[in-house]
C-alpha cells in the first residue's frame, strides 16, 4: 500500500507561481513512479506530469509543458510539481497519485492522494 498526502495548494494571481508537494508512505513507495492529476467540477480528472522512481523519465501534458515541473526529492518519498506563469484555467483540485510506472500513473493510477485546492485569479 502508499499513502500520498499534497499540500502547497492556494490562492494565487494570474502569473505567479505554487509548489505542490506529494509525501508518500507506504513499503511500495521505493520503486514507485509519482504524477499529479487536476479536475475541476463537472469535468474529467486530467492528468498532469509524472516522474519515474529515479527521477530519469518525466512526462508532461501539453497544457502545461514547459511551465510546469516534476521533480522528486532526494529522500525519493517527496515529489513537487513547480507551476509557473500560472492562468486562471490552471484552477482546480490537484490530485497525487502512485503507480509502478509512469505510462501506468498517466493511464492507471493505483494509488491517489485526497488532493488539494488551486485557485487562480485573474
Amino acid at each position: 500500500q502508499v499513502q500520498l498526502v499534497e499540500s502547497g495548494g492556494g490562492l494565487v494571481q494570474a502569473g505567479d507561481s505554487l509548489r505542490l508537494s506529494c509525501v508518500a508512505s507506504g513499503r511500495s513507495f521505493s520503486t514507485t513512479a509519482v504524477g499529479w492529476f487536476r479536475q475541476v467540477p463537472g469535468k474529467e480528472r486530467e492528468f498532469v506530469a509524472a516522474i519515474s522512481w529515479s527521477g530519469g523519465n518525466t512526462d508532461y501534458s501539453d497544457s502545461v509543458k514547459g511551465r510546469f515541473t516534476i521533480s522528486r526529492g532526494s529522500a525519493k518519498n517527496t515529489v513537487y510539481l513547480q507551476m509557473n506563469s500560472l492562468k486562471p484555467e490552471d484552477s482546480a483540485v490537484y490530485y497525487c497519485a502512485a503507480a509502478i510506472t509512469v505510462s501506468r500513473v498517466r493511464y492507471k493510477s493505483d494509488y491517489w492522494g485526497q488532493g488539494t485546492q488551486v485557485t487562480i485569479s485573474s
